[in-house]
């Protein structure tokens, strides 16, 4: 593809700068950067892999603000972040290998009934609950679950993953953010290595881009900290709602198709 400008660099930037922020709360990141990246003349596959190579230093800075203040222990995290990566690359391997249509046609009733959760549940999240799985389970088969998704389409995982700790874990919502962000950070690496192996990333996009994602979750994640659930709830029921619309929205989305409008 022809060498982007030095404007449209910048204006991507901002866009990473903005993705940081918000996933760095609740997720969805990816509502801003890919459709950014669409618009700046990006084809879809580099787009995709190239999200990927950005997203990492978003979810990286973020998780490593909330270690420092104590919200999550990264060392103890390791096989949980190996087993989002390990699904990751099966679901990235799927996704160069065959359409996965019928995800974009449920995502966004998925993504409202995250935010109808959230919303109606005035107490959910705010402190810690009795967990329904233990964390061995967890880490088997709902956090590759979701790296596997996040490899074969990827919008909403971190709501997904929120959902997860909140619903399964018994995390409190803080704490559920602070996992989530790392746990996003493995799967980021397992389908950033397929999309690199594919040749479908752009080095000077995603280090541009990166950069702004590095800030944008630094000042995302510190906002979170000092606000708690009063941010993030609000955010991750906004986010879930705004991307579920931004996906119907498309006259090629498969639900719209089906209903006839």
């Amino acid at each position: 593809m022809p060498e982007l400008a030095l404007q449209v660099l910048l204006l991507l930037f901002l866009a990473g700068l903005l993705a940081g922020f918000i996933d760095a709360i609740a997720g969805g990141g990816g509502m801003v950067t890919i459709p950014a990246m669409l618009l700046a003349g990006i084809p879809p596959l580099q787009a995709l892999g190239t999200n990927k190579l950005q997203s990492l230093f978003g979810a990286g800075s973020a998780s490593w603000a909330y270690a420092r203040h104590g919200h999550v222990d990264l060392s103890a995290q390791w096989p949980m972040v190996l087993a989002a990566a390990a699904g990751a690359v099966l679901g990235a391997l799927l996704a160069t290998a065959m359409p996965v249509g019928w995800l974009r046609a449920v995502l966004p009733l998925l993504l409202l009934g995250i935010a109808v959760y959230f919303a109606f549940k005035p107490d959910i999240g705010a402190v810690e609950r009795h967990r329904r799985i233990g964390p061995r389970l967890f880490g088997l088969t709902f956090v590759p679950a979701i790296g596997f998704y996040d490899g074969v389409f990827g919008p909403g995982t971190g709501s997904f993953l929120m959902l997860g700790f909140v619903g399964l874990a018994g995390f409190g919502i803080l704490k559920a953010t602070a996992h989530t962000k790392f746990l996003n950070f493995g799967s980021n690496v397992g389908a950033f290595a397929v999309f690199l192996a594919a040749g479908a990333v752009l080095w000077k996009v995603g280090l541009a881009m990166g950069a702004g994602q590095f800030l944008g979750a630094q000042l995302g994640s510190r906002l979170a900290m000092k606000q708690g659930a009063r941010i993030i709830k609000p955010l991750l029921v906004s986010v879930s709602v705004l991307l579920a619309l931004r996906l119907l929205a498309d006259p090629a989305h498969p639900l719209r198709t089906w209903l006839g409008f």
